[in-house]
């Protein structure tokens, strides 16, 4: 089924506004837990921990959920398709599993702002959580980084089913492209 040209304007705008804001609230999360692990400001590494939570439930989740659904949308809707290009399916690839650990690594990040919520962090406390935080945050930023330069450069061209879908779509129009 393909999508109207105004349906498919709509689509593609939720797609890169999900995707764009994932990315962004990443960003931002990477930031606040950079500042909770170097900061030493009790009040202020408090603040950063308490913020990731709301930040990683309320931001962080809804678009790691709505980018990858939103791009399902848009490759079946379109004639991308989601098994056409080496590029749709590298994305879906990075961002499927990267939503998943992510809804797996939510438990440190609550546990980290209970820890904050009960008393303040000592230097050293909790360290290898606050440095895997980093860490995550890190990574994220990289694959979803890399998920949006394929979105733009759209690399390697077209699987073997791809071209085999578009051979017979040109061989039902004589050769030419459907109008």
């Amino acid at each position: 089924m393909t999508m109207t040209p105004g349906l498919r304007k709509f689509a593609l705008t939720a797609h890169v506004v999900a995707s764009v804001g994932w990315l962004g609230a990443v960003a931002c999360f990477l930031a606040l837990a950079i500042s909770g692990l170097t900061d030493n400001d009790p009040g202020r590494v408090r603040a950063a921990y308490l913020a990731m939570e709301l930040t990683a439930w309320c931001v962080i989740v809804p678009f790691s959920i709505a980018s990858p659904l939103t791009g399902l949308v848009m490759s079946f809707g379109t004639a991308w398709g989601l098994f056409r290009h080496y590029w749709v399916l590298a994305k879906a690839v990075l961002t499927v599993p990267a939503c998943v650990l992510l809804l797996l690594h939510m438990q440190p990040i609550g546990h980290l702002a209970r820890a904050v919520e009960e008393a303040t962090l000592a230097r050293g406390e909790v360290a290898g959580l606050r440095v895997q935080l980093v860490a995550n945050a890190g990574a994220a930023v990289v694959v979803l980084l890399v998920a949006t330069a394929f979105s733009v450069y759209k690399p390697r061209g077209m699987t073997p089913f791809g071209r085999r879908k578009q051979a017979e779509v040109s061989s039902r129009h004589g050769g030419r492209p459907p109008e």
